[in-house]
């Protein structure tokens, strides 16, 4: 008989491991096994990019201190912090309910009977006090559908903190792009500052001229034309840098000291010593599973695929307990005393029989969900390689692209020279000497574009291979594992 009444409780038990959740599958990266290029890379050649350091590639001390207030005072960043806390707030009440929840009650009652409804015929006092410990509706996880749901928000709880590593690596590479381009608008402003002093002297010679009849109206008016046209240049920098300024206070969360400011573009050396630009051609394109977006996208799919063990436990019978045990007397004095212990026990049982398809819908909601997080995963993957690729792409046109806009620089500030000489010899008209300057202004302009666009790109290419986490190279990342999340 003992057997007997042992059974029951050891199916119980051997039951209570089962789990309907499916086991997780990664889906194959649908990209090419390597990134274009010559040959093929050794990973262990170079530090991965994800693995270096921010302060390993944007070495410039002001733009470092800059990283670092942004860091500080981002509200973007600071909502993806607390989005953390929340999910592992989250995370834990549904793991809480792995296990019952004991509550202490205590309580007394009194009431009066009058003669006329006492079966005695006279009044009637009765008092009642108790005190138990006991839980209600604790749920026995035969089929894992808590332990489903607790999976679930672990996962959840995770993917908001990879949320918040992409949100930095986003953050250290929009303050460095906005940092350089503020320093390629004060190059800008520079050169129309200078290009309208150069021209406001041209201008006083030729109204000089003028004056003494060696110019005509026509060369005259000819050189205001390019005064004007500095004038406005000047101007819209001006605003430019001012803007620039203001999107770089927002970024950074605060104002942004002057002495940090940058005063122009890093030189061709600065570009040189980056350790991105020695990363060789045909990187194994494994690299991207180091991204935090890719790495969300995947524990987001790892919550989808661990519901559908809670939805496919719906099917099955749930069992709740409520027990308590305690103490009851008439008498506050005897509510301890031997023989006033009391107990309860109210199992329950719920098995579905008719939902009107509820269930089997549930079912297919989560089985969709999961399939709609795989093609968001492997779509993650997709852009991610794109990318990189273009990254990739870019760089190895850059450094031709500015040698040859270098050249084409030198050769309209000879072409310029050339027709000023002939126009004070009077063998060209002031026109020729117009056009050169304002082929020069535009092949200066354009340098500065280019030089931004070269180092603009070794910041793409960092954000884009998942660099930006550690501070420093070798530094280890802090990161709760699922064991202790809890």
């Amino acid at each position: 008989m003992k057997l007997l009444r042992f059974t029951p409780l050891a199916l119980a038990a051997l039951v209570a491991g089962c789990s309907l959740m499916p086991d997780y599958q990664q889906p194959a990266a649908p990209v090419p096994g390597k990134f274009a290029g010559d040959a093929a890379a050794d990973p262990a050649s170079t530090t991965p990019v994800a693995e270096l350091g921010w302060r390993d590639v944007f070495t410039d001390p002001s733009l470092q201190r800059v990283i670092e207030m942004s860091l500080a005072n981002n509200r973007d960043l600071r909502v993806a912090v607390l989005n953390i806390e929340k999910a592992r707030a989250q995370y834990r009440v549904q793991d809480a309910a792995l296990f019952p929840t004991v509550n202490a009650s205590a309580g007394g009652s009194g009431s009066r009977t009058p003669a006329d409804l006492s079966s005695t015929g006279e009044a009637l006092t009765a008092r009642q006090y108790s005190a138990s410990l006991g839980f209600s509706s604790y749920e026995i996880d035969l089929f894992g559908r808590v332990r489903s749901l607790s999976a679930q928000a672990l996962q959840q709880f995770l993917s908001t903190a990879e949320a918040r590593r992409s949100t930095q690596i986003s953050l250290v590479a929009e303050v460095a792009t906005s940092y350089l381009t503020l320093a390629a608008d004060q190059d800008r402003l520079k050169l129309a500052r200078d290009t309208l002093q150069s021209q406001s002297d041209s201008y006083r010679l030729n109204q000089r001229s003028f004056e003494l009849g060696a110019a005509s109206a026509l060369t005259l008016r000819q050189a205001q034309t390019s005064v004007d046209a500095a004038r406005v240049d000047v101007e819209r920098y001006t605003a430019q840098v001012a803007q620039d300024r203001n999107a770089l206070v927002l970024l950074v969360g605060a104002e942004v000291p002057d002495a940090l400011l940058p005063q122009a573009l890093s030189d061709a050396a600065a570009v040189a010593a980056s350790p991105l630009a020695t990363i060789p051609p045909g990187l194994p394109s494994e690299l991207l599973q180091r991204r935090p977006d890719i790495l969300q996208a995947e524990r987001d799919l790892k919550a989808a695929n661990a519901y559908i063990g809670a939805a496919r436990a719906a099917f099955y019978p749930r069992i709740s307990l409520t027990a308590s045990a305690g103490t009851s007397s008439s008498e506050l004095s005897g509510l301890f005393k031997g023989g006033s212990g009391s107990w309860s026990f109210a199992p329950q049982v719920t098995l579905p029989i008719f939902d009107g398809g509820a269930n089997r819908a549930n079912l297919k909601i989560a089985t969709v969900s999961r399939d709609i997080s795989v093609a968001q995963y492997e779509k993650a993957i997709q852009t991610a390689f794109r990318e990189v690729s273009d990254a990739l792409a870019q760089r190895g046109t850059l450094g031709r692209q500015l040698d040859a806009q270098e050249s084409l620089v030198n050769a309209t500030a000879d072409s310029y020279r050339l027709s000023q000489a002939r126009f004070q010899r009077g063998v060209d008209s002031y026109l020729s000497v117009l056009d050169s300057q304002r082929s020069l202004y535009t092949a200066q302009q354009n340098l500065i574009g280019t030089r931004l666009s070269r180092l603009t790109n070794l910041v793409t290419f960092y954000k884009t291979l998942g660099g930006g986490w550690n501070e420093a190279t070798g530094t280890p990342v802090a990161a709760k594992s699922p064991d202790t999340a809890s």
